[in-house]
Formats: structure tokens, sequence, C-alpha cells
């Protein structure tokens, strides 16, 4: 990948512009998804789309901009999940906080999907959170608190079932996702003595809302 004004110093006002950028389009593919355009986020920053297109050369750069920082927020939860003494709370403080991202981020697993594409700095940042994920479970297997055969791997299809459910009841319920991302963490590591379920089911009415197909 050639070098683009992503790793050049910035002035001033140059640092701010992208940063508002940057902040837009967070907030919209977290809403929206990857389908958001650079021309969707100028108008929502409130710049022309020249200042998006000074900054990033096309959507791709702009969205590998944002998954360094979202691998930089992985894997500064993974290190916080790490340094429970527990395994089991190791493994769940770092299952809540990875479901908590995706139900906030709706365009998550897509960015995700493009690390293996992306430029070396991110696949060392993907790579990294792995390993350090794969440390968690592996203390918790040792510990026998954890099913037999998960792994790291069944993270990604785990976070696309929570997203269903986050992107289904936001509107509805907005902490809806808590309820079932307790259900998968349990079944991930089966409690000696279960709690009860976090929040209530949806009514009827909300949940024939949330159950609907989107326009």
């Amino acid at each position: 990948m050639s070098t683009t004004d992503v790793d050049r110093p910035l002035r001033a006002d140059a640092a701010r512009n992208r940063e508002l950028i940057l902040q837009t389009a967070r907030r919209c593919f977290a809403e929206r998804g990857l389908s958001v355009t650079l021309n969707d986020i100028a108008h929502e920053a409130g710049v022309g789309v020249g200042t998006v297109y000074r900054r990033f050369a096309d959507k791709d750069s702009l969205i590998e901009a944002l998954l360094a920082t979202k691998f930089e927020a992985m894997n500064g939860a993974a290190a916080r999940a790490a340094g429970e003494l527990d395994p089991r709370e190791s493994l769940r403080v770092y299952l809540m906080g990875v479901f908590e991202f995706r139900a906030r981020d709706r365009a998550l697993a897509d960015a995700i999907v493009r690390a293996g594409k992306a430029r070396p700095s991110i696949i060392e940042e993907r790579n990294r959170l792995e390993t350090q994920v794969s440390e968690i479970i592996g203390r918790a297997k040792a510990a026998g608190v954890v099913r037999d055969g998960f792994d790291y791997r069944d993270l990604p299809m785990l976070t696309q079932m929570l997203g269903v459910v986050a992107d289904t009841t936001r509107a509805t319920d907005p902490d809806a996702w808590r309820r079932y991302a307790q259900v998968l963490i349990d079944g991930v590591m089966p409690p000696e003595h279960a709690d009860p379920m976090l929040g209530t089911p949806l009514d009827r009415e909300a949940l024939e809302r949330a159950m609907q197909p989107a326009n």
C-alpha cells in the first residue's frame, strides 16, 4: 500500500478535520454499516467532500484508519481481561467486552474481515489480539471452566449471533443484547450455580417490531 496522508504529520487544522472525519465515520459505520459513502460522511461531518478525499483517498483507506483504532481498543480490552486473576472471570470479562463492542458497532464484523488485507501494522495488531485471546481461553481450559473444543475461532460466530440480537432490538431495548450475551457465555462456561437471567424478555409488541425485516 502506498503512503497516504494517514501516515504523514498534519497541520493542526488538518489534524482536527481528520479526527472529525474519523469520529463521524465511526458513528455512521457503527449505526448504519459499511454501506455509508464518503459523501455521506462529509455531509454528516459538515465538511466538503474534497476535505474528506484529501485525508482519505477512498473508503477503504478510511476503514483501514478506523480498523487501527478498533484493534487498539480490543487489544486493550483483552489486556484488562487477562489481568483478572480468576480464569473464568478473565474469559467472562473478555467475552462481555467484545459482545459490547459489537452491540455498539454494526460494522465491527465487516471491518475485522477486511483486516486480512490491511497494512502490516493492522495485521500485526489482529495477530496480537488472537494471541491474547488464545491465552485467556487457554487459562480457562487449564482451570477446567470452559467447554472442551472451544477456541478463539468460535468468537466471530458468537459475536455475529449477538450482533443480530443487538441490531434488531436496538430501537426497542438497547440493552436486550445483555440478556442473550449471558446465555452465550453460560454456554461457553457452564456455571455450577446459574444466576438469574439479565433483564426481561421483550413483550409481544416489542418482539414483533424487532422481528420485522428491515425495509
